[in-house]
């Protein structure tokens, strides 16, 4: 049932007419998806991840993103990986439940209405997670969505 609260697509970050990356979140994890380009060697890539700034690019070379965090990571539990000409990048939030509006500040901002739904959509999630008998999926809110993180005493932890 957890799957149905999955993302349903992902998020791009578009400069200039070209995208720079899609992303989506989960309560646990932001996840970053760069298209590579082709004809470079899966070596030549890096990607720098730390508490709160992540570097992309092709050594040798200026990076292709070089940018803080909208929020802190915990850097043991976050990597990368490069598969069909994608680098995936995922990044798990120090704040589980924590809605970000972007991977990165001030680039690519949710607006508030999507912003919201996303809000929404997790505090589904973690009704869901901490109800595993119950299905969330078809499940609305009226009006404002409480924050994951606080409502009703906070996220539970392990």
């Amino acid at each position: 049932m957890a799957e149905k609260l999955a993302p349903e697509k992902r998020h791009s970050f578009v400069h200039n007419g070209q995208k720079v990356f899609e992303w989506d979140q989960t309560l646990e994890e932001v996840n970053m998806y760069i298209n590579l380009p082709p004809n470079v060697p899966s070596k030549q890539f890096f990607c720098k991840i730390q508490s709160k700034h992540v570097e992309v690019g092709i050594k040798g070379n200026p990076p292709y993103l070089n940018h803080d965090l909208t929020s802190p990571v915990k850097t043991d539990c976050s990597f990368w990986t490069l598969e069909d000409d994608i680098m995936h990048i995922t990044l798990q939030k120090r704040d589980k439940g924590q809605t970000w509006a972007s991977p990165i500040v001030g680039e690519g901002q949710l607006d508030p209405y999507s912003t919201d739904l996303e809000q929404k959509r997790l505090m589904l999630q973690r009704f869901q997670e901490e109800n595993p008998g119950f299905d969330f999926s078809q499940a609305q809110f009226n009006g404002g969505c409480p924050d994951p993180r606080t409502f009703m005493g906070g996220i539970r932890s392990d």
